[in-house]
């Protein structure tokens, strides 16, 4: 019962100093005793109902005419720029894949660190030592025929395996790099 006069006051003083009255002061100062003896009646509290609440795009002026239809008139599509990524810089490729497995664009300088060591970013690069192919050095080679058949010459399908492989084996490029540094491979 207390709480229920104490939110009636307080509702009292809120809505007084919305509507820019000076009400709420002696509502606001009401006797802590008054409060306290009214906890412990059992009379209903009367209530009263509350104006409508007022929003601020109620006092917004009107839109411009003029404005709005201009903005019509001058709505376009959005442009695009597609292209197949096996046609792009492999390390635009690996850029836009960053994403793809959950790899912000700050790995992307460990990345290129690993790959630069391994293949410099050539997706023809074949070890012959050790039949190591493509930009990530798959080994052998033909593991990355899981992410694609052209896996062998489309530098897209050799990132996206890559990328596969370092999220799976090391959780991220920077891992992967950290592993190169001290063991000479990854």
């Amino acid at each position: 019962m207390l709480s229920s006069v104490a939110a009636a006051v307080t509702g009292v003083s809120v809505a007084a100093g919305v509507l820019g009255n000076d009400v709420a002061a002696p509502a606001a100062s009401a006797d802590l005793d008054a409060l306290r003896t009214a906890g412990d009646s059992t009379a209903p509290v009367d209530t009263q109902r509350r104006e409508a609440v007022l929003s601020r795009s109620d006092r917004r002026p009107e839109a411009d005419p003029a404005k709005a239809a201009g903005l019509e008139e001058s709505a376009t599509a959005a442009l695009t720029d597609e292209r197949r990524l096996s046609d792009s810089d492999p390390k635009d490729i690996a850029r836009a894949l960053l994403p793809e497995f959950g790899f912000s664009s700050d790995q992307f300088g460990c990345l290129d660190s690993l790959w630069t060591r391994e293949s410099n970013w050539r997706w023809n690069a074949d070890n012959p030592t050790s039949s190591a192919y493509g930009i990530p050095q798959a080994l052998p080679g033909s593991k990355m025929s899981s992410a694609g058949a052209d896996w062998a010459t489309n530098p897209a399908t050799q990132i996206r395996w890559g990328l596969g492989y370092i999220q799976g084996r090391y959780g991220s490029p920077c891992s992967a790099w950290g592993h190169s540094e001290s063991h000479g491979w990854y």
